[in-house]
């Protein structure tokens, strides 16, 4: 089995009607990202640092994976698939994926705010002020923060690097490090990218562009996929 690694962004959770990076202006749902996405905003207010995740939570609880998701799902049946995300909603794994990476953390977990290997689920769709770990320190959400290191980057650039295939789905490849993953995947590696709006991004032979939402992209990519490695 061929080895495929994939790494989302934000454009395939969008279609299902969640926005879980920036937006346009610097703003993630109309807060500027530094008062909810950062250490400074967390200890400027962390009562509303909380409230912000537990809106982002409960929107991502109702949220529905949508074809783009469903594809990747699929892709497992053909190939040994492993998503990258740079999302932290759970909707890869609605869908049915099964080894799915997150690389900015996740919505529906806490950790410790005295020790970061205190990591906890989250029931609901809830975190508050007051919950506290088994150290008594208060928890606050597993989110990978701007200024913050990205604990799982050494173990998603090992993942680049054992790939047959490489996909990349819905990311305009400006968020660093993530969008350096795709300079630790062999030369000779198809590299297949889905976007609407296409990342600059050196061409190669084996690189294949496709100006497409995740949706009507990922239709393509299996088909090009089944068709080259399958036929």
């Amino acid at each position: 089995m061929k080895k495929l690694v994939v790494l989302t962004g934000a454009g395939v959770s969008a279609e299902s009607g969640l926005k879980t990076f920036r937006d346009a202006g610097g703003l993630w749902e109309g807060h500027d990202v530094m008062e909810v996405a950062s250490p400074e905003g967390w200890a400027a207010n962390p009562k509303n640092v909380l409230e912000f995740y537990n809106q982002r939570r409960e929107h991502a609880l109702k949220a529905v994976p949508n074809r783009g998701h469903e594809i990747l799902a699929e892709l497992e049946t053909w190939f040994d698939t492993v998503i990258i995300t740079q999302n932290v909603d759970n909707l890869h794994e609605k869908a049915g994926s099964t080894r799915v990476l997150h690389l900015h953390g996740s919505l529906f977990q806490s950790r410790s705010t005295k020790d970061p290997n205190l990591i906890y689920d989250i029931e609901g769709s809830k975190l508050n002020w007051g919950d506290v770990c088994e150290k008594g320190s208060q928890l606050r959400p597993n989110i990978v923060w701007f200024g913050e290191m990205v604990p799982r980057m050494e173990e998603a650039a090992d993942l680049a690097r054992q790939a047959d295939i490489f996909l990349v789905v819905g990311t305009s490849m400006v968020v660093y490090p993530a969008a350096g993953l795709i300079e630790y995947v062999r030369y000779d590696v198809p590299k297949y990218i889905v976007d609407p709006q296409i990342p600059d991004l050196p061409s190669h032979p084996d690189m294949f562009f496709i100006a497409e939402k995740a949706s009507i992209g990922m239709k393509i990519v299996k088909q090009q996929l089944l068709e080259k490695y399958l036929a």
